[in-house]
């Protein structure tokens, strides 16, 4: 039996939206009943041809927001979330159909493999590691599947998390908390590296806030439960706090002090810069990049899990 199945597509404009379109609309096998793409910019300008899909927009919400209006205008059995910058295979309906087939009313979702290309002739940057990450993470939107009927129930996306950081995970806790399946299916969709500038990974530390939320929402074993590694957060407060006793060191004319908080500062910088430069391609920019960068990541992640911590205080499980 055909799974009755619409695409959700929530955008920010990108160019890679064609080819998102291209494959979901002409590729073998069943076709969606509807192709969504939500327009998440605050500010909604010229997208690439839409072909056939609906066009929603959401004034710059957030891609929870962006996802939640998109199942909501659909009827569908299930609801297929992609990003607006993946590559589904040119089997991809064919593999979706197979991966829904007789699916019973247990299963809540079905999560599409993610394959990331990386460079063959040199190391990957410590951006495409990043980004190569997504092949192991569980649950991501980047190619998800979920019964509609699971999305209503939990109350789909909590809108609270601002970007596209967490809110994926934290959605199928819940959808599993009530007692559905999310299984992997044989489909792949391919992720493919975005360009970055400079400071791409010192933006990403935003999502220590996000983190703040998800611990208020899951608790203090909320890691385990999402599949994620101990994250660094320890290592860059005391690399903050020593940088800290520095500075006040040498403000109070302390100068023991400032050049013990200013060892121990270098050392902790130099290390973590050190993690990161050894896997990649070493080369001057890359290396640059990474010693600029180690040195701002620290503050700035303790800075953002402390704005978190703060803004959701009162959140309660």
């Amino acid at each position: 039996m055909s799974p009755d199945y619409a695409v959700v597509i929530p955008t920010v404009g990108r160019s890679s939206l064609s080819v998102v379109l291209d494959a979901v609309e002409h590729g073998r096998g069943v076709a969606p009943r509807e192709v969504i793409v939500v327009d998440d910019r605050p500010e909604p300008g010229p997208l690439p041809p839409t072909h056939s899909a609906r066009v929603l927009h959401t004034g710059g919400r957030g891609p929870a927001a962006a996802r939640n209006a998109g199942w909501r205008a659909t009827c569908c059995e299930w609801v297929v979330f992609l990003d607006d910058d993946v590559v589904p295979g040119p089997d991809w309906r064919e593999r979706l159909a197979e991966d829904l087939a007789d699916a019973g009313l247990d299963l809540g979702a079905s999560q599409g493999r993610i394959v990331v290309p990386l460079p063959e002739d040199r190391r990957p940057t410590d951006w495409e590691r990043g980004t190569a990450g997504l092949a192991g993470a569980k649950w991501i939107t980047a190619d998800m599947a979920y019964r509609r009927a699971a999305l209503a129930r939990v109350g789909g996306f909590d809108e609270r998390f601002p970007r596209a950081y967490r809110e994926d995970a934290e959605l199928a806790v819940r959808v599993l908390d009530h007692g559905y399946r999310i299984d992997t299916g044989n489909r792949t969709t391919t992720h493919p590296v975005r360009a970055a500038d400079f400071f791409a990974s010192l933006r990403q530390q935003r999502g220590n806030a996000d983190d703040a939320l998800v611990r208020r929402l899951l608790g203090p074993g909320w890691r385990s439960r999402i599949g994620g590694h101990r994250g660094r957060l320890g290592w860059h407060a005391a690399t903050t706090a020593a940088g800290a006793v520095a500075v006040l060191g040498a403000v109070t004319g302390r100068r023991r002090l400032a050049l013990a908080g200013g060892a121990v500062w270098a050392g902790l910088t130099a290390l973590y810069a050190g993690q990161r430069i050894a896997p990649g391609p070493r080369t001057a920019d890359e290396i640059a990049r990474m010693l600029v960068t180690s040195a701002a990541i620290p503050v700035a992640a303790c800075w953002h899990r402390l704005v978190g911590e703060l803004r959701f205080r009162g959140v309660r499980r």
